[in-house]
């Protein structure tokens, strides 16, 4: 753990932990839908609605599985922690990412985090010419009503810390 974690960050408690060589994990496009399957299944058990939870749980954590594999790094290790708070669920997904994806995602976390996140995911899912990145990252603020923060842990490396609440989701 980070000695500058905030109380806040302390109340979340860590629920699971999946590690994988980005080299393993960037061989087969299926290990994003597998692996997030698994950890949605493993963590919703307990919810009102376990098998909705896992299926909301899954879809928004195989978009950011996808966004590590589209990085295209093959060194390095890919972890993603998953953490509860009450109805909030975190979820810290590290992997290794170059200085020019980095400030990308950077930007696309700004629009988000400025209130055009909304504005921003209609350009592009009616765009021709968007990125996926765009798409997936937008539609997890606006969709899932996600909170999005991105760490710089070490050189080379990027932390997406998204903060889901999907028992409050309507259908």
């Amino acid at each position: 753990m980070d000695t500058m974690e905030t109380k806040a960050e302390k109340a979340f408690e860590p629920l699971l932990e999946l590690e994988m060589e980005m080299a393993s994990f960037a061989a087969d496009w299926l290990y994003c839908d597998q692996c997030s399957a698994y950890v949605a299944s493993m963590v919703s058990h307990d919810r009102n609605d376990p098998i909705r939870h896992a299926n909301l749980l899954s879809a928004a954590l195989n978009e950011l599985f996808e966004m590590s594999f589209h990085a295209k790094e093959r060194s390095g290790v890919l972890t993603c922690r998953f953490c509860r708070n009450g109805a909030t669920e975190r979820i810290e997904l590290t992997f290794p990412c170059s200085a020019e994806r980095r400030g990308f995602y950077e930007a696309i976390v700004a629009r988000i985090r400025g209130g055009q996140a909304l504005a921003s995911y209609l350009d592009v899912i009616t765009s021709d010419d968007a990125l996926s990145e765009h798409a997936i990252l937008l539609g997890l603020a606006v969709n899932y009503d996600a909170d999005i923060e991105l760490l710089a842990r070490d050189t080379g490396m990027l932390t997406f810390v998204v903060d889901l609440t999907l028992e409050r989701l309507l259908n």
